[in-house]
């Protein structure tokens, strides 16, 4: 087999949801999964960097693993790789760490087999595997992201961004919560009355943030699908949630959660240390990451 060059592939970390967008707004975060790759004599996988020793280094890999069920998906074999995983994502957290290691599995799979996929496509791959479109979207997208699945099974999404004069955090707290647990306790179905609710929020929360119209918060970011369900889980998400300070635009559970995000105007971070605050009243630490949003999605490059 002739040695190809490294290539090198850097996938954000993402927020979905965004209080009542359930299942269909996302938000990628100036967090990183970055990764090495290249065909190999026989499957090689290190792994470094942020919650590294519960990244798998065998053929169970999900970055591997997504690579695999693409390669089954369209009749293609690939070879062996070794793989360099430097992540920067905190793992269970609700950041998005399994969608940036799909969409990474899909991206590679494109590049090992020639595929030679539009970002679209990658995009529906990855939403396919994933399930739900909005953290993926992010993650090929960047920025922030409206996804659906349309009647005929594609991803559709479009990207938009967030005003100067708005910012945002995250408050990352000292324990999990695994995705499949937070869904789980999710009703199976809702009343006319809170599905209307959510509606009118989300579409108030995107024309809030495309206009940047500060007084339509934190209204536009109240919940009725999910968080509710969730508060359990998360001890001082309610309280979080209620927060009213000047500067702080609203405050949501990110993805499944645990952790918070924090929408503020510019000039006042400082609200972020008022979540922390709620958590370390409920007996847990945490920190803020006051990262930008991703403007851009994955970016893939040869490494001379």
């Amino acid at each position: 087999m002739v040695e190809r060059r490294w290539q090198s592939l850097r996938v954000p970390a993402s927020s979905a949801n965004l209080g009542p967008g359930f299942d269909a707004l996302g938000m990628a975060l100036g967090i990183y999964l970055d990764v090495r790759f290249r065909p190999s004599h026989a499957l090689n996988i290190r792994a470094h960097g942020r919650d590294s020793d519960r990244i798998p280094t065998d053929a169970s890999n999900l970055i591997w693993q997504t690579a695999l069920a693409v390669a089954a998906d369209v009749g293609g074999e690939l070879p062996p790789v070794e793989m360099l995983i430097c992540n920067d994502i905190p793992l269970a957290k609700g950041l998005g760490s399994s969608a940036a290691a799909l969409t990474a599995g899909v991206v590679i799979a494109d590049q090992l087999l020639d595929l030679h996929w539009k970002p679209a496509r990658i995009l529906d791959e990855a939403a396919r595997i994933e399930g739900h479109p909005d953290n993926v979207a992010a993650c090929v997208l960047g920025s922030i992201v409206a996804s659906a699945i349309d009647s005929g099974g594609a991803a559709r999404a479009i990207r938009f961004d967030l005003p100067s004069h708005f910012g945002v955090a995250v408050v990352v707290p000292d324990f999990d919560l695994p995705t499949v647990k937070a869904r789980g306790v999710l009703p199976a179905t809702y009343s006319r009355e809170d599905a209307v609710f959510n509606v009118q929020r989300s579409a108030l929360l995107i024309a809030a943030i495309a206009t940047g119209t500060v007084s339509a918060f934190p209204a536009a970011l109240e919940d009725r699908l999910h968080q509710p369900y969730r508060a359990a889980l998360v001890p001082g998400l309610d309280e979080a949630t209620r927060l009213r300070a000047p500067g702080l635009l609203g405050c949501v559970l990110s993805g499944a959660g645990p952790s918070i995000l924090v929408f503020f105007e510019r000039g006042y971070e400082p609200v972020c240390d008022l979540v922390r605050q709620i958590f370390s009243l409920r007996g847990h630490e945490s920190q803020v990451l006051r990262c930008d949003i991703a403007e851009h999605g994955y970016r893939l490059s040869v490494v001379d």
